[in-house]
This record gives structure tokens, sequence and C-alpha cells, in this order.
């Protein structure tokens, strides 16, 4: 198997940044890889200066960050996002998507996670108080790290 890349492993890494809390995460397990990471946001973040690190800043809009990354999903590729709507989009493109929390979307569980988020977006419409999404644990990092590595791994097989 012969890296596309650049890096040690064939596969690519999106990130959806602008809110991402794992960013930290992603670099140790991309630099030990040596993988091809995009972060994608509305705006300038710092990151390392590092020829497999890219930051790609969109314009900003609705989803536009969703749609750059979308388009560049598929087999081989592994997309950092808690946004259910484009982990589905990457999901039907091919990729393998994990979520901060180390949640993974597939052709299996997009479907209840789109239907959970528009009933739970239904209720809030309605003046439902829903109390959000529970706080980002220590726990989550690392079940974020053992997700991330799984699925990275899951996609070299994919090519």
């Amino acid at each position: 198997m012969t890296p596309r890349n650049g890096g040690d492993v064939p596969v690519i890494l999106y990130v959806d940044a602008d809110a991402c809390p794992v960013k930290d995460e992603i670099l140790r397990v991309a630099g030990r890889l040596k993988l091809k990471t995009c972060f994608v946001s509305n705006s300038w973040m710092r990151l390392p200066d590092d020829p497999l690190v890219e930051r790609v800043v969109v314009a900003q809009g609705m989803n536009i960050a969703d749609d750059w990354i979308a388009e560049r999903a598929g087999r081989g590729t592994v997309v950092v996002t808690a946004d259910v709507p484009l982990a589905d989009r990457c999901v039907k493109a091919g990729a393998r998507v994990v979520a901060p929390n180390g949640r993974t979307f597939d052709a299996a569980s997009i479907g209840m996670a789109l239907a959970t988020r528009d009933l739970m977006e239904d209720l809030r419409s309605a003046g439902a108080v829903t109390g959000g999404p529970r706080p980002f644990a220590p726990k989550d990092r690392q079940t974020f790290l053992q997700a991330l590595d799984r699925e990275v791994r899951r996609a070299a097989k994919d090519l």
C-alpha cells in the first residue's frame, strides 16, 4: 500500500475545526502516523508548522466548511466532526467519521443519529428545554484517541 499523501499511512484526516475540542489529540495521532491532516475552519487558528498539517480557512457562511470537507471525503479518509448532517454526507461518500467524544458514525448508525438530532431540534423549536449535550469530559479524550486510531486503521484497509 503506497502512501498517497507523503506520510507513512495512506489516509487523510479532515477536521471540522471551528469548535473541535480534540485538536491536540488529532495532531498527536497524525504526527505519530505521519498523516496528512486538514483543519478546516471559518477563521485562522494556530497550528504547528508541519508540511503534513494544512490550515484551510473558508469563507464565512452556513455550511461552507462542511461543504469543503464533504467534497473531499471518501474512501481512505477520516473525518472528525460533531456535526451529524456532515457526518451523514461523509459516511455516504465512504469516509470513516469520528466525533470528538469518540462516537463513530457509519452506515448502520448514522440514520439513528440523524433521527435523534432532528427530533431534538423539533423539540427545541417547540419550546422544550432539552438540556443539550453533556459536557466534554477527560474520559472523552481517551475514547476519542482509541476511536481515531481504530478508524485510521480501517480507512487504510478501505484503500
